[in-house]
């Protein structure tokens, strides 16, 4: 093996009420992303990277080869209906990014193309456009795009009649936006340039200077994220103020743009809440009394007043209310029960109810694009871990069902040539743990094959049982995949959530390590060959179960990891840390600094051995910061006291996400699993 980079140790004093520490390697923060002694340092990680990885080339590039090989090169949405015109997107032959079109009135009409994403992006490292609305004349396009990754958004306006850019320019923004009903007004959120949340609701008209554009409102609570948007008819434009533990909204109408906003709900520690208008009225999904949620209704002329709110449906302990939409005489509920997300149709008029049907005993049902209450239409996704995306419409009165377009997997793929299941997983406190799984028929629980565990499990995140067609290059190599739905998610409701969080947080991990040790004991894997992948919190997971049972694990994969918890969260000039006080707590209160001290990867790294790594960041990542992942590989190569492989990959163009392209997006997966079946001597 070639030498490691290894960082010079320079002890650096992290002061608190409740202690002091030594963080050796806490010169490599470097704010500006300028400092030529850091970019040397990951330069140099990167260098490893590739002499370590070279043995592994050719087989990554095989992997890269089969993953984008199954991605249809000329593809396109089901197109939906939105005031009088269809909206499509597509990709064509090599194209990274989206093509965005729509046709007027009918599906035989002319094609416009609103944007194509690969001519704005051309030349550049990394492009995204975060989002885009047309406005209510249908001839004005806004948009958001980002290129360096950061998400610090600029907003542009297109004269979709003409195809001209206007000068109007706004920059550092999110990727939020309202138009007025004038078609000349547009809302957006601009972000404080150092914390990257959004500060302050602002109001531009087309023609004027942004720099001028006045203040509409400004959230003096930095534990509240923001977001502006309309209501799904178009009739008011919303301004939703979000905590972990709790919402707020501000309303308008949207035909009075220079008028006040009006507080919807007033926010309230524990009471999570966010409301629609549709067919005249508010419906609201509410926590309101109900920790699983439930689904009421207001009139206009009650906003404001929370006991005026009515219930449509009631709150279930086994039933955790995710979304819903809209239609006259039907309410269809997106719902969380049994492990499951499925939706759940309820006839207003008679109180009956009834689940979509399902194909498969394990799978994943959502909402689609619904925007007209009086259409008999429902339009869901569907998915499995077998079955590719499919989008279907369902009509609500006769129950006939319509295919409308399902995921291209190009090659030989199958879906009858693979199984999934659910199995259950008995954490040490009695806990029962759902478990997904996928692998190719033939397969055999001998305890031979090898296993590939993903998990994220924060934020009350459900990972649902959902297809991905680049997990087929693995089951094809003999690999059984599969989701651990530990505590930290939504899959079970609330409470699973809550059992995941602040000074339960530890469940999380130890659910990880529990379904590992199962998974291994009924011979789903073999004991030497368990990879373990967590990306962001999830890779906050992975250094968890690392410092606790490393012996466990064959491979670990850790993207943009989550690891110096507590550093992290007592610097509130770090973007993003104050929303995250209800998620961790606040280290400024004793028993949470005690806890997360306890389980932070960073502050737990010891003089052990660990199992062969690769991990990964951006250097432009706004959720978990670079100097993160690399103090944390600087400490352990410096204690780390085996001579399994750890490798550090930075993508010196990229933020949170990765690269940008649906095709180069998958680079990093090919590098990924080149390392996992390296480890494993899997390499064919």
């Amino acid at each position: 093996m070639p030498a490691p980079p290894i960082a010079e140790a320079r002890p650096h004093e992290v002061v608190s009420p409740h202690g002091t520490r030594t963080d050796e390697y806490y010169w490599l923060r470097d704010d500006t992303r300028e400092d030529p002694e850091v970019i040397a340092y990951l330069e140099a990680e990167n260098e490893y990277r590739d002499a370590l990885m070279a043995p592994a080339e050719s087989l990554r590039e095989q992997l890269y080869e089969e993953i984008v090989g199954r991605i249809a090169k000329d593809d396109e949405s089901a197109p939906y209906l939105d005031r009088g015109w269809w909206y499509i997107t597509r990709y064509v032959a090599e194209g990274e990014y989206e093509i965005y079109l729509r046709k007027e009135g009918s599906l035989d009409a002319a094609e416009e193309v609103m944007l194509d994403v690969n001519a704005l992006a051309e030349g550049k490292d990394y492009f995204s456009v975060g989002n885009w609305e047309v406005g209510p004349a249908n001839r004005l396009l806004a948009y958001a795009e980002d290129d360096v990754g950061r998400r610090q958004y600029t907003i542009r306006f297109k004269d979709l009649e003409t195809g001209e850019l206007l000068p109007d320019r706004i920059e550092n923004t999110n990727a939020s936006m309202a138009w007025a009903a004038d078609g000349k007004t547009l809302f957006y959120v601009e972000k404080d340039p150092t914390t990257l949340l959004g500060k302050r609701v602002k109001r531009h008209r087309l023609g004027e200077d942004a720099s001028l554009d006045p203040v509409v409102y400004e959230e003096q609570d930095d534990s509240f994220y923001m977001g502006v948007g309309t209501t799904t008819d178009h009739a008011w434009v919303v301004i939703h103020l979000s905590s972990t533990v709790s919402d707020e909204m501000h309303v308008l109408e949207a035909d009075r743009p220079d008028g006040e906003f009006r507080l919807f709900a007033p926010r309230e520690r524990d009471h999570e809440y966010g409301a629609d208008h549709i067919a005249g009225r508010w419906v609201i999904r509410t926590n309101l009394e109900a920790q699983n949620f439930r689904v009421m209704e207001v009139d206009d002329a009650a906003i404001g007043d929370t006991g005026s709110w009515r219930e449509l449906v009631a709150e279930d302990d086994e039933v955790f209310i995710d979304g819903f939409d809209v239609f006259d005489g039907h309410l269809v509920v997106q719902e969380r029960s049994e492990g499951l997300q499925r939706l759940r149709i309820r006839d207003m008029k008679t109180g009956a109810s009834r689940f979509v049907e399902a194909d498969e005993p394990a799978y994943s049902a959502e909402l689609g694009t619904n925007l007209d209450p009086s259409s008999p239409w429902l339009r869901y996704a569907y998915t499995s871990l077998t079955t590719p995306w499919t989008t279907y419409e369902l009509n609500l009165e006769t129950g006939e069902r319509r295919l409308l377009k399902r995921q291209k997997v190009l090659g030989d793929y199958a879906p009858e040539a693979y199984a999934s299941e659910r199995v259950w997983a008995t954490a040490r406190d009695g806990t029962r743990i759902p478990v997904s799984l996928v692998y190719k028929k033939g397969f055999v629980r001998d305890g031979s094959a090898p296993l590939f565990l993903y998990a994220y499990g924060s934020y009350g995140s459900s990972m649902d049982p959902s297809f991905r067609s680049s997990v087929v290059s693995l089951l094809d190599r003999g690999f059984v995949w599969g989701i651990a739905h530990i505590r930290g998610g939504q899959e079970m409701g609330r409470k699973w959530y809550e059992q995941g969080k602040l000074l339960n947080k530890k469940n999380t991990f130890t659910d990880f390590v529990d379904v590992t040790e199962f998974l291994v004991a009924e011979k789903y894997a073999h004991p030497d060959k368990v990879a373990a992948a967590g990306g962001s919190a999830g890779g906050l997971l992975m250094g968890a179960i690392i410092n606790m049972r490393p012996e466990l694990y064959g491979a670990v994969v850790a993207a943009v990891p989550f690891v110096d918890v507590v550093t992290t969260m007592m610097d509130a000039s770090i973007p993003l840390t104050t929303n995250e006080y209800d998620e961790w707590g606040n280290p400024a209160e004793k028993k949470y600094y005690d806890y997360m001290l306890s389980y932070s990867p960073y502050d737990n790294v010891e003089a052990k051995a660990y199992p062969p790594m690769l991990v990964t960041t951006g250097l432009w990542d706004s959720q978990v910061q670079y100097f993160e992942p690399a103090k944390w590989v600087a400490r352990l190569r410096a204690k780390k006291t085996d001579d399994n492989p750890l490798v550090f990959s930075i993508n010196m163009d990229a933020g949170h996400g990765g690269k940008s392209g649906r095709f180069r997006a998958h680079e990093e997966t090919a590098l990924e699993y080149a390392f996992v079946l390296r480890q494993f001597g899997i390499e064919e």
